[in-house]
């Protein structure tokens, strides 16, 4: 049996990071709270399976979906009804390389901010 400790729960001491937000041209707002939303629906092909892991209600992960489908002009998700065969979501090509790219821009920053970081840490501590 494998234990995979809590999200909310810290497994070690606080460390200093950077937490990236775009704001893109579209007027689209992308933070982690959205590529969150995102990746527990392809993790769970739910989207209120997804508010549920991340303790939001479905209304407000929907919202968040919706958003970045009205910002960005083209779906995230797809969804499909319920019925005999349950519904369910799944990421659209789109919504997959949304999440890969701000992933990717997150990796980016955080190899870039390290040296900052560290002089943080090293000016003010761990815990801040």
């Amino acid at each position: 049996m494998t234990i995979t400790p809590s999200r909310s729960v810290p497994t070690q001491a606080p460390a200093h990071r950077i937490s990236i937000r775009l704001d893109l041209a579209s007027g689209a707002r992308i933070g982690p709270g959205k590529v969150a939303v995102l990746e527990e629906i392809a993790r769970s092909g739910s989207i209120s399976a997804a508010g549920r892991v991340l303790k939001m209600s479905y209304r407000r992960a929907w919202e968040l979906v919706e958003d970045l489908n009205r910002h960005l002009g083209t779906p995230v998700v797809a969804t499909a009804a319920g019925g005999a065969r349950g519904g369910g979501a799944r990421l659209t090509v789109a919504g997959a390389a949304l999440v890969a790219e701000y992933r990717a821009i997150e990796a980016v920053s955080a190899d870039a901010a390290t040296p900052h970081l560290a002089a943080l840490t090293t000016a003010f501590g761990a815990s801040e």
